[in-house]
């Protein structure tokens, strides 16, 4: 197929994509509102984080601070700028209400204060200028700083005490030295915050997570850890615990993508090189793992052979990732990310996409981590492989709204 071709059959394809997914997302905004969803039922419906164990506390009480909890208002957000249909505009003002409790309870967030409130209320400033939702931001933003470690240099993950039962699951050992390739998607609520305060102190924190998660948790190939944990007295380097992929050393596709879209971003908010460079070098370790799988990612790209598990929220972060780099290159580069991108979006619209409008969510596939032996977390519809999809697919329509 020659590149016209090929451009000719990614832009119908496109075109008929989007389409569709104006008549999808038109029928979940009508149903869902200002609920705030994680994945979908038997029925194929969602339901709130209220009426669901994602987001309850350990003694059973509700708990807003999910850190999938953004996704849903950055997708109406997202359809907004789109469309300008004011139901997308309403309902998501909605939900950032609804979030407004988790900052008066930061410490059961962690870092994920980014995935939250970027697209919530950093989202709804950017296209309305709304004080409110920069105040909220910008209180998001003074909580991440909080988190950073002065001798370590790195934002810890996870709060609570040494060891807790979550810890326990990935790996074991003192939680409260760790950083994981996810903080990548973080940062930048903080050099949102620089700007709109005129103040360097929040991009330099940034910055200096950003060196740490480069010098310990991206490997020389391209592949990542998942999480390395520090002492968090001294600094000191202590081990890399096995985290959601397949066990320690391995390479969780996932947290690949969150390296591939992270460290680009890092790099369009500084103008370092070096994120660049490191966000290409994640990138092409992707794409050649990706391209022998028929463009649909593993759940970790040294599991073993058999059983296969795939990822579908793995690979729409990847094509993000793979447009923002296509962005910060000449146009003679940029054609290797885009058609990359291209290629796994089309492959998991093929093999995972429901059109049908009765039926909440877009993608099945998704996988929370590989060791799942109920199954309840893997191969099943997850918020965030939507959110991404949708952003992708707006990116190249140029109709999205930057929400990083």
């Amino acid at each position: 197929m020659g590149e016209g071709t090929a451009n000719r059959s990614n832009q119908e394809w496109l075109d008929s994509v989007y389409d569709k997914l104006k008549v999808k997302l038109k029928a979940e905004c009508r149903r869902v509102g200002t609920d705030i969803p994680y994945t979908t039922g038997e029925d194929g419906r969602y339901r709130d984080i209220i009426d669901t164990a994602y987001g309850r506390t350990p003694d059973g009480g509700v708990t807003l601070a999910n850190w999938t909890n953004g996704f849903w208002p950055g997708m109406l957000w997202q359809m907004y700028h789109a469309t300008g249909d004011t139901a997308y505009r309403d309902a998501a003002a909605g939900v950032e209400e609804r979030l407004e409790a988790v900052l008066k309870d930061s410490e059961s967030v962690g870092h994920d204060l980014g995935f939250l409130f970027l697209q919530s209320s950093v989202a709804n400033y950017r296209e309305t200028g709304d004080k409110e939702a920069k105040r909220r931001g910008l209180l998001a933003a003074a909580e991440l700083a909080a988190r950073y470690n002065l001798k370590g240099e790195f934002l810890r993950a996870w709060s609570g005490p040494r060891e807790t039962e979550h810890g326990k699951r990935m790996g074991g050992g003192d939680i409260r030295g760790w950083m994981i390739i996810d903080s990548m998607m973080n940062l930048p609520l903080l050099y949102w915050a620089s700007r709109e305060l005129d103040d360097p102190r929040f991009s330099q924190i940034a910055v200096s997570h950003a060196k740490t998660v480069q010098r310990y948790i991206v490997r020389p190939d391209g592949s990542c850890n998942h999480i390395v944990a520090l002492d968090p007295d001294t600094g000191e380097y202590l081990n890399n615990p096995a985290g959601q992929g397949y066990g320690q050393g391995s390479s969780w596709s996932r947290g690949q993508s969150w390296a591939v879209y992270g460290f680009a971003l890092s790099f369009r908010h500084t103008g370092d090189q070096s994120f660049l460079d490191t966000a290409k070098q994640c990138a092409h370790y992707c794409v050649s793992n990706m391209a022998v799988t028929d463009w649909v990612p593993l759940v970790d790209y040294r599991q073993p052979a058999e059983p296969v598990k795939y990822d579908s929220t793995a690979a729409m972060i990847t094509a993000c990732g793979l447009l923002e780099i296509a962005g910060h290159v000449g146009e003679s580069e940029a054609r290797f990310y885009t058609e990359a991108a291209y290629r796994i979006l089309r492959a998991c619209e093929a093999k995972f996409a429901d059109w049908d409008p009765e039926r909440d969510s877009i993608l099945t596939g998704g996988a929370y981590f590989y060791h799942d032996p109920t199954g309840e977390n893997t191969d099943r519809p997850i918020i965030y492989a939507d959110y991404f999809f949708i952003e992708a697919v707006l990116r190249l329509k140029g109709k999205d709204l930057f929400e990083w």
